[in-house]
């Protein structure tokens, strides 16, 4: 029941934001403003991984393609990988993907995180299908808005899966950009059962006290203090919003960085914001979602 209260005021909430930040035109639908704005914030970016990408020796991790879901008779398929010793059940996270979809830059980071101790599954909110250019993912995003009610199912299915297929005793999430507006919308789906949520510029935020009241988990975000969407203003609303309601929340704004500064592709990324920002958000999920 609480999955099902939740999947009704994630879709609510995703509908009612996209219509307030981007009023819909005569020629527009909601989904179209929404793509185009995520499209500005990537006119510099390419999704192909920089020199700065950092990845982790092939031994000490495992990875495979699963299905973890389904839909309407449509699978969902992700990337799950854990460390390769491991003999116990892990704590699981769910990875989110940026606007490009569920690619190399995204497993990768994928690999890093199980590499940390968890049970990682790199959930594909596109069905299977990678952007390689800036229309591309347009087209892509714009598609998954409006079929919103699939991504809400599709991390809850994810949620399901590493609690009772991989015996994970807490679940998390993390996503950057599209993926962490969608951390922050499983948490909403998934009010009591999340047990923690990181959010990278994520602009998809609420300040609406009756949304927010149900969240249970942690909160930690990462934004750029040089971002307009979501603005450094809007950041400090939804923390203060957080703080209001007495809810565990750790939000940091970096200067000097810009949207997708963590991302080391494209020309907006910031290494000292990122180094810092991987280093609070491993401590943060140690420090919740720890079997110790």
């Amino acid at each position: 029941m609480r999955k099902l209260l939740g999947l009704a005021l994630v879709t609510a909430l995703f509908a009612f934001s996209c219509t307030l930040i981007n009023p819909p035109s005569s020629s527009q639908t909601p989904a179209n403003d929404q793509s185009e704005a995520i499209a500005e914030l990537h006119n510099d970016d390419v999704p192909v991984a920089s020199p700065a990408a950092k990845d982790v020796a092939a031994e000490t991790i495992t990875a495979q393609d699963v299905t973890y879901g389904t839909l309407d008779g449509i699978p969902f398929e992700g990337y799950l990988v854990k460390p390769a010793e491991a003999t116990e059940p892990l704590p699981g996270l769910i990875v989110i993907q940026e606007w490009w979809g569920l690619n190399d830059n995204i497993r990768t980071m994928t690999r890093r995180l199980a590499a940390e101790g968890y049970a990682a599954l790199a959930v594909d909110l596109y069905d299977g299908q990678v952007a390689e250019t800036r229309d591309e993912a347009k087209t892509l995003v714009q598609a998954a808005i409006q079929n919103s009610d699939r991504l809400t199912q599709n991390v809850i299915a994810a949620h399901n899966y590493l609690t009772n297929e991989q015996q994970a005793p807490k679940v998390g999430s993390i996503g950057w950009c599209f993926g962490g507006s969608w951390s922050f919308n499983a948490a909403l789906a998934l009010p009591e059962d999340l047990d923690a949520a990181v959010i990278y510029y994520g602009s998809q935020l609420s300040t609406d006290l009756t949304t927010l009241e149900p969240l249970q988990m942690p909160i930690q975000g990462h934004f750029g203090a040089l971002d307009t969407n979501p603005s450094p203003d809007t950041v400090q609303s939804f923390e203060t919003a957080l703080k209001n309601l007495g809810k565990d929340t750790d939000i940091y704004i970096y200067e000097g960085a810009n949207h997708a500064f963590a991302n080391p592709s494209g020309t907006r990324y910031n290494a000292d914001a990122a180094d810092l920002a991987w280093q609070r958000t491993i401590a943060f999920l140690r420090q919740h979602l720890s079997n110790s």
